[in-house]
C-alpha cells in the first residue's frame, strides 16, 4: 500500500521535512511536516477505499457464484427428484402391469446376489409368497435339475454381451410336484463402461401351449395318411399316449334316439388295441356326452357318481357331431387317476373330432349306398 506514487510521494516528502526540521528548527519546517502528513493521511484513507471498493467488488463476486450455485444445486436436486418421481411411478405402474397379467417377474441384483421373486411368479408354481426365499438359491431351487446348466449358461452369454437380451425355455417344479415349462425372458441393466448390475426377467407358463403342441404333433402324425377304421384306431392310440390315459375308444350310436353305441376303436395302456363292443348309455357318463350333446369332463370321483365305472378315477367324453347338427357318437378317455386341466386341449379335439365325423358319415353313406345296390340289383329286370 506505501509503494503507491499517490502515498509514496508526500511519504517521501513528509520525511524530508522531519529531517530539514531537525537540522533548521523552526516553524517553516513544521507547518511543511504537518502538511505532508495531511497529505499521507488522505492517501491512505483513499487507498483503504479503493481496496474496500475492490474487496468489496471481490465478496460480491463470490456471493454471486456461491448463489448461482446454490440455485444450480437446487435445480439440480429438483430435477432429481422429480426424475425419482417419475422413476417411482413408471415402477409401480409396470408392477401393477405385471401383477394382472398372467406372467411372473422376476430381479436379479448382480452385487448382492439378492433375488426379487413376485408373488405372481411363486403363485404360478403353487406357493405362498412367503414360502420361496429371495435369492439365488431359492430361485434355482425350482428349476428343473436337468434345464440348470442351460440356464446358468444362458445367463453367463447374456450378461457377457454376447446376447442382447435374454431368452430361454426351461421346466419349473410346481409345488405339488408336477412340470411348468416356462419361457423366460430378460434383459440386463448396465452401467455406461457396460458392465452389468442388474438383470431384470418374467417368465411366461406355456405348459397348456406345449401340452397342445405335443398332442397335435402325436395326433395329426400318426393319423396322417389313415382312412376309415385304420383312422378310428390310430387316433385313440395316438390321443391315448399324448394324453397318457389308460383307456381311449371312439363310438357310433347304435339307434336313434340314442340309447346305445358302439365302438369302433378301443385302445387301453394295458393291452393295446382291443375288441370292438356295444353297450347301453343309461348309468355311465356317456349318456351325457350323447343326450347333451356336450364334453363331459369329470376331474375324479368318477365311480363315485357312476358305479359302473368301478375301477376309473376321471372321464373326459367329447361329441362327435355330424354335419347336419345330428348325434354321431364320441370319443371317450378313461384314466385311473384324477386328472386336471392337461386334459382340455380343445384346439385339437375340434380338428379331429370333425375328421371322425367325415370319415363316420363317409362309412355310413358308403353302407347306405351299397344297400341301396343291393336292393336294385335283387329287383326283377
Amino acid at each position: 500500500m506505501f509503494m503507491q506514487p499517490l502515498t509514496l510521494m508526500p511519504l517521501l516528502g513528509l520525511a524530508a521535512a522531519l529531517v530539514w526540521g531537525a537540522i533548521r528548527p523552526g516553524a517553516t519546517p513544521a507547518i511543511v511536516a504537518i502538511a505532508l502528513a495531511a497529505v499521507v493521511v488522505w492517501a491512505l484513507q483513499r487507498n483503504a477505499r479503493v481496496r474496500e471498493t475492490a474487496l468489496s467488488a471481490r465478496l460480491a463476486g463470490v456471493e454471486e457464484r456461491a448463489r448461482a450455485q446454490r440455485e444450480a444445486a437446487e435445480q439440480s436436486d429438483s430435477a432429481r427428484a422429480h426424475a425419482e418421481t417419475e422413476l417411482r411411478a413408471t415402477d409401480e405402474r409396470y408392477r401393477l402391469a405385471l401383477r394382472g397379467s398372467q406372467d411372473g417377474l422376476w430381479e436379479w441384483d448382480l452385487g448382492s446376489n439378492a433375488v426379487f421373486l413376485s408373488p405372481r411368479w411363486k403363485g404360478m408354481l403353487g406357493f405362498e409368497s412367503d414360502e420361496i426365499a429371495d435369492d439365488k438359491a431359492g430361485w434355482l431351487a425350482r428349476v428343473h435339475a436337468d434345464d440348470r446348466p442351460a440356464l446358468e449358461a444362458a445367463l453367463t452369454e447374456h450378461l457377457s454381451g454376447s446376447e442382447n437380451t435374454f431368452d430361454h425355455e426351461m421346466r419349473l417344479l410346481h409345488k405339488d410336484g408336477s412340470l411348468r415349462n416356462v419361457l423366460s425372458r430378460g434383459v440386463a441393466i448396465r452401467l455406461e463402461s457396460g458392465a452389468p448390475y442388474r438383470l431384470v426377467g418374467i417368465d411366461t407358463d406355456v405348459t397348456r401351449l406345449k401340452r397342445v403342441q405335443t398332442v397335435l404333433d402325436a395326433v395329426a402324425e400318426g393319423t396322417s395318411g389313415a382312412f376309415g377304421q385304420d383312422f378310428f384306431k390310430a387316433m385313440v392310440r395316438h390321443f391315448a399316449r399324448a394324453l397318457e390315459v389308460d383307456r381311449a375308444f371312439i363310438t357310433e350310436c347304435a339307434d336313434e334316439p340314442a340309447t346305445r353305441v358302439r365302438t369302433l376303436a378301443v385302445w387301453s395302456a394295458a393291452a393295446g388295441q382291443t375288441d370292438n363292443f356295444e353297450y347301453a348309455l343309461e348309468g355311465t357318463p356317456c349318456a351325457e356326452v350323447i343326450g347333451e350333446g356336450r364334453m363331459c369332463f369329470h376331474r375324479d370321483g368318477l365311480a363315485d357318481r357312476f358305479p359302473r365305472e368301478v375301477g376309473w378315477e376321471s372321464f373326459l367324453g367329447l361329441p362327435i357331431i355330424a354335419s347336419d347338427g345330428h348325434m354321431l357318437g364320441h370319443l371317450a378317455f378313461f384314466d385311473s387317476r384324477p386328472r386336471g386341466d392337461d386334459m382340455l386341449v380343445d384346439s385339437i379335439y375340434r380338428i379331429f373330432l370333425a375328421r371322425a365325423a367325415a370319415e363316420i358319415e363317409r362309412i355310413q353313406a358308403l353302407s347306405k349306398l351299397a344297400l341301396s345296390d343291393s336292393a336294385r340289383a335283387g329287383l326283377p329286370s
